[in-house]
């Protein structure tokens, strides 16, 4: 279970560094700012994860398990940012997805607009998955 945590991570961080990439290509970043993610969410909720999975991988080296509820621990806000992201996300793709709204050629959209919805819910999903993995891996 340990090994399948770490595999259903690795995916969800994949889709992540997708959406960040998308993100920061399609001016996140840049001044003035369009987005409706603050780079505090997107890069806190990035720190995090990248923390609990250099934890995650530490525990399976070192089989110290008390570094699965310090993986989980991390995983908690990891989690609580990505929900905030994707509820911004979905009201920007439904206020952006009706005829004359704001994405017209006088309004640039969103960079978070341009997120693959594939990408979004296989990374949601594999999130959740590895959430439940790591959970149960620590009750063990």
């Amino acid at each position: 279970m340990d090994v399948a945590a770490l595999i259903t991570w690795l995916v969800t961080a994949v889709g992540g560094f997708v959406m960040l990439g998308t993100w920061i290509a399609k001016g996140g970043t840049r001044k003035p700012r369009t987005s409706h993610f603050p780079p505090g969410l997107i890069f806190g909720h990035f720190a995090l994860a990248a923390a609990g999975l250099v934890v995650w991988i530490i525990y399976l080296i070192t089989k110290n398990h008390s570094l699965t509820w310090i993986a989980f621990i991390l995983l908690v806000p990891v989690a609580l940012l990505g929900f905030t992201m994707l509820a911004r996300w979905v009201s920007v793709r439904r206020a952006h997805a009706t005829v004359g709204g704001p994405d017209t050629a006088a309004a640039q959209p969103p960079a978070e607009r341009h997120f693959p919805v594939v990408i979004v819910g296989g990374h949601g999903l594999f999130a959740v998955v590895t959430v439940v993995l790591v959970l149960l891996t620590a009750l063990r």
